[in-house]
């Protein structure tokens, strides 16, 4: 069975940085499109970066410029550098393939933009 593992979050004041890291526990990463997503408080899970198997990004319009999501095939890792943070940001972040996401989601890693 996959396991997908978040960390890197955590409690960042208003135009602060973060970065993710989401370790997947087979060789995945390489082979399919990798995603970053999010569930806000009483808000239904996002999508927030995609990155396909030959580096093309997509990212959701409120985080364009601010985001970036990058992967390591060799280490089976997909990151999410986040910069410029606001705090419509706060939430759970979870990494998982895009657009057929595996059923056993992560922990995911929780993410607070706050003064």
């Amino acid at each position: 069975q996959v396991q997908l593992v978040e960390s890197g979050g955590g409690l960042v004041q208003p135009g602060g940085s973060l970065r993710l890291s989401c370790a997947v526990s087979t060789f995945i990463v390489s082979w399919n499109t990798m995603a970053w997503y999010r569930q806000a408080p009483g808000k239904q899970r996002e999508l927030v970066a995609r990155i396909g198997t030959a580096g093309d990004t997509n990212y959701e319009d409120s985080v364009k410029g601010r985001f970036t999501i990058s992967r390591d095939n060799a280490k089976n890792t997909v990151y999410l550098q986040m910069n410029m943070l606001k705090p419509e940001d706060t939430a759970v972040y979870y990494c998982n393939v895009f657009p057929n996401t595996l059923a056993n989601w992560g922990q995911g890693t929780q993410v607070t933009v706050s003064s």
